[in-house]
């Protein structure tokens, strides 16, 4: 009896979430914009009432809807990091040459 290996997930190299977690996601929100910033985002209780990594990651894991708007806001923040570090790179001048 031969054993086959399943076959390799696909390969996702356009997906910024791929092999991140939802904790590494909402930490970096956290460190972004902070608690109360979070909040003002996306109006969760979970994010203004007392909040936690913890108690967050719960209702994300249970809650599709606000797992999608946490995940959008995360894109959005690596979008305007991207824009930031660019517009810094075009500040300094033309290269010599």
């Amino acid at each position: 009896m031969t054993m086959t290996t399943p076959p390799a997930p696909p390969e996702q190299p356009r997906n910024a979430l791929h092999g991140i977690t939802l904790e590494a996601v909402l930490t970096a929100l956290v460190a972004r914009y902070g608690w109360p910033g979070l909040a003002e985002r996306i109006p969760l209780r979970c994010f203004s009432s007392d909040p936690s990594v913890k108690s967050s990651l719960k209702l994300l894991r249970r809650t599709p809807w606000a797992r999608e708007k946490v995940e959008s806001l995360y894109l959005f923040m690596l979008r305007e990091t991207r824009r930031e570090g660019q517009a810094g790179g075009a500040a300094r001048g033309p290269k010599p040459g």
